[in-house]
């Protein structure tokens, strides 16, 4: 079936593997006697977004489609969504084990070939490793120089790698709030990851009982901290 001939709704899937055809689509959409709509699906690129935007500027609408949420699965769900996350395989797994088994694996691919597709070129051992220590922030304000100097490298690098997970929709930057917009303030954002299932594994744990252990180990370090600090400050 030719594209320009449809009249009905139209899917395309798998978008990011032949980017070129956003410029046929605008042809295509800009015909007057076109009727049609066209659904376009794939992995979301920085790039991809970018091409959209630029080549079918006013003809095109977005909508971020995220995984599953506890209004969806339920609250008696919500501890088996917090540990695996939303992803629908994680999820849905028939065990922890097999859901870590999962994520390991999206994370993998995600580095070594959804990445270099994206045109980015970056070891999937250095993201990694950024990823990792990410994690480390998760909730937290943003410290580039930090986190910077932990892996050997640049303020600027490792604000390109935040900007790459950032617009891979992995992580979330939620902007700090000005009373005041007309005043000019630099401010850093705080880091969320979207999904807490990759967050849990990038933290290596794979069931509730590691969860709930690292959970109680960190309260209590964080308590026998403030108290050493107590003392040296008496």
């Amino acid at each position: 079936m030719v594209l320009g001939s449809a009249t009905n709704l139209i899917i395309l899937d798998e978008i990011q593997l032949v980017p070129e055809l956003f410029s046929v689509l605008r042809v295509i959409v800009d015909q007057p006697e076109f009727s049609g709509k066209f659904l376009i699906l794939g992995s979301a690129s920085p790039n991809i977004i970018k091409n959209v935007s630029e080549t079918l500027a006013g003809r095109v609408e977005f909508v971020e489609l995220t995984a599953f949420s506890f209004q969806e699965t339920g609250l008696v769900s919500l501890q088996n969504l917090w540990l695996r996350g939303g992803f629908s395989r994680s999820f849905l797994a028939n065990s922890d084990q097999d859901s870590y088994a999962w994520r390991e694996g999206f994370i993998r691919t995600f580095l070594e070939r959804d990445i270099p597709q994206f045109g980015i070129s970056i070891s999937a051992q250095a993201m990694r490793r950024f990823w990792t220590m990410l994690a480390h922030f998760h909730g937290q304000t943003w410290n580039s120089s930090k986190i910077a100097r932990s892996m050997g490298v640049s303020d600027k690098t490792a604000r390109s790698y935040l900007d790459i997970l950032t617009g891979t929709y992995m992580i979330r930057q939620l902007q700090p709030w000005f009373a005041h917009i007309s005043k000019r303030q630099v401010k850093a954002p705080k880091i969320y990851f979207r999904d807490s299932g990759l967050l849990h594994s990038l933290f290596e744990l794979p069931t509730n009982d590691n969860l709930h252990f690292r959970h109680k180990y960190k309260c209590q370090f964080t308590a026998a901290q403030a108290a050493y600090d107590a003392v040296l400050s008496s």
